[in-house]
């Protein structure tokens, strides 16, 4: 993958949560207002502040934990454990039922000002019409993670219209970040830079592939599969205007170019402002049913009627090179022969 480093930042949040019955009006007026273009942004994390990691779809050991632990300790954090964390229930972080409580605790603690997912896997789906979102939308939180967790990213934009931050999680913390190679530290570090509120931006080496322009829009998207799943459903991603990346892992080619029909026949590449393709780690095709078609020639072909600007090979995914996105929030995306950037919009 061609890349350069790249900085991100985000914002998260302080502020006591409190929901008595006289705020019930105000929650509602905001519910109302943040249903637009501009997403709601949670209050950035200072030291001091708690973050809570809990496990909405695949098992953890407490163990597994130590290493962002520390971390995220060393970062002036403290750290709250979720009663998911140890519990399994085949391959999830628990049954449906404690996963949805353990959520649920989270997004209602009013000493917990930011939300990590342990692991992707697969559950959150399960869960998310469980989930009551009324004090999340009165005391905005970031809900951190990636995968999996898409469907958080896409049902919390679409209903409630507040920011999250795509990003690794807890299982992708390295031992030892001081022994780790750069690419590890570096997209480490962009979770705290998110958190702490520096502006984002982000550079990314040109792909041949590349469609130049300029666009700019509110940032969306996240794991493609995933957001095929959606389709249809009251968690179903809002790319209307928007800048939408995409990313996925241990695909077939023909399954890709699925996916892209059912974003192409469902309207949501016809009313983009611009594309970022990021990583895609393809299953080989069966020896004898080959796709013969290439990733980016299956994209380009689904988007050749449009003219809003495409990156291939952006840092985002499940690789090393997965930096923390900002979702939810307006940027600036160029891409040109020389390179790509992604710029938020202050």
């Amino acid at each position: 993958m061609n890349r350069k480093r790249f900085l991100s930042a985000l914002s998260a949040f302080s502020s006591a949560l409190v929901f008595p019955i006289r705020e019930a009006k105000a929650a509602a007026s905001l519910h109302l207002s943040i249903k637009t273009d501009i997403s709601a942004i949670p209050p950035y994390l200072k030291p001091g502040d708690t973050l809570g990691i809990t496990a909405p779809a695949g098992h953890i050991t407490i163990e597994r934990l130590g290493p962002a632990i520390s971390i995220m300790e060393s970062w002036g954090y403290k750290v709250k454990i979720g009663n998911t964390i140890g519990k399994q229930d085949f391959s999830f972080g628990g049954t449906d039922e404690e996963r949805a409580a353990d959520f649920q605790q989270m997004l209602d603690d009013p000493s917990i000002k930011a939300i990590m997912c342990a692991r992707g896997g697969y559950g959150v789906v399960r869960i998310v019409d469980q989930l009551d979102w009324a004090r999340f939308k009165l005391r905005p939180k970031w809900i951190i993670g990636f995968s999996d967790v898409t469907v958080l990213h896409s049902h919390i934009q679409r209903n409630c219209g507040i920011a999250t931050i795509h990003s690794k999680m807890c299982n992708s913390f390295p031992d030892d970040l001081a022994i780790s190679e750069p690419i590890q530290v570096q997209t480490i570090q962009s979770i705290q830079e998110a958190l702490s509120g520096k502006q984002m931006a982000y550079t990314a080496l040109p792909n041949s592939c590349n469609r130049a322009g300029i666009a700019e829009g509110t940032l969306v998207g996240g794991n493609l599969k995933v957001l095929e799943t959606l389709s249809g459903t009251v968690s179903d991603i809002n790319t209307a205007g928007k800048i939408l990346f995409v990313e996925d892992t241990g695909e077939y080619l023909y399954s890709i170019d699925r996916m892209f029909w059912n974003l192409q026949r469902t309207g949501k590449l016809k009313t983009l402002k611009g594309l970022i393709v990021g990583g895609f780690n393809i299953k080989p095709d069966d020896e004898g049913e080959e796709f013969g078609r290439s990733l980016q020639e299956i994209i380009l072909s689904k988007v050749k009627n449009y003219t809003y600007p495409v990156c291939f090979d952006f840092p985002v995914g499940h690789q090393r090179a997965n930096f923390a996105l900002k979702c939810g929030v307006k940027h600036r995306l160029k891409v040109t022969s020389d390179e790509t950037t992604l710029i938020e919009i202050k």
